[in-house]
């Protein structure tokens, strides 16, 4: 059992940027979005004000209301604003394994791939976030899913289905079998983590031993060889 790693011991912090400047180098937009996700994350939504976002992300509050029409806005366009990433991790997936002529290789490297994309501390404060707030957004919460894991799984799914095809995997399901191989790949680090804090991922060495004993797994149960 992988349990939550120790936090690693910090010195003195270092001193805040401070809002205004993070305001210029970043743009308003971007600096109110980081300042909504901060607040969202500690407070909830219903403890977070539009005059706190304003204050955080030192902006005046008729600026983020030039940005966004209302907080419920703001809450979406933070969600969904992050989406395109998994485009750009689903047309990875599909360059390694569209050709492969080294499977077990190129499923490593994907899974190691996976893990990095999925638990990036921005990625997993969104999830958070829309986990926790899912009862009050549930069509956001589905959007998020759909657009997310489930987009995912089906590319990861026709991509098997291919590899099947080439007689390199024994598939009768590549739906369940994308499912499996994403949760034996994301499971333990993902779980670590969510509910570890930010400050306590796992070593890239334990990450990478954990994927490809996954990968191992799923070979195992759907490999030719």
């Amino acid at each position: 059992m992988t349990a939550c790693p120790a936090r690693p011991s910090v010195g003195r912090p270092a001193r805040p940027r401070s809002p205004t400047k993070r305001a210029a180098r970043l743009g308003s937009r971007d600096v109110i979005l980081d300042a909504a996700t901060t607040l969202f994350l500690r407070n909830g939504y219903l403890g977070t004000s539009m005059d706190d976002i304003a204050a955080r992300a030192g902006v005046s509050k008729q600026t983020v209301y030039t940005h966004f029409a209302d907080k419920e806005q703001l809450f979406t366009d933070l969600v969904l604003g992050n989406i395109e990433r998994v485009e750009a991790f689903v047309q990875t997936m599909t360059r390694l394994l569209e050709d492969t002529t080294d499977l077990e290789g190129d499923l490593r490297e994907l899974a190691r791939r996976y893990v990095s994309v999925v638990i990036q501390p921005q990625v997993v404060q969104l999830r958070r976030l829309v986990i926790g707030e899912a009862g009050r957004f549930p069509d956001l919460a589905r959007t998020y899913y759909e657009r997310v894991p489930a987009r995912t799984t089906a590319t990861l799914a026709a991509q098997l289905q291919r590899l099947a095809d080439r007689g390199l995997l024994r598939l009768e399901d590549p739906h369940l079998a994308a499912g499996q191989l994403a949760w034996l790949i994301l499971a333990v680090p993902l779980d670590v983590a969510l509910l570890c804090g930010d400050s306590a991922s796992l070593p890239a060495a334990e990450r990478e031993r954990l994927a490809d004993a996954a990968v191992r797994v799923f070979l195992a149960a759907y490999g030719r060889g």
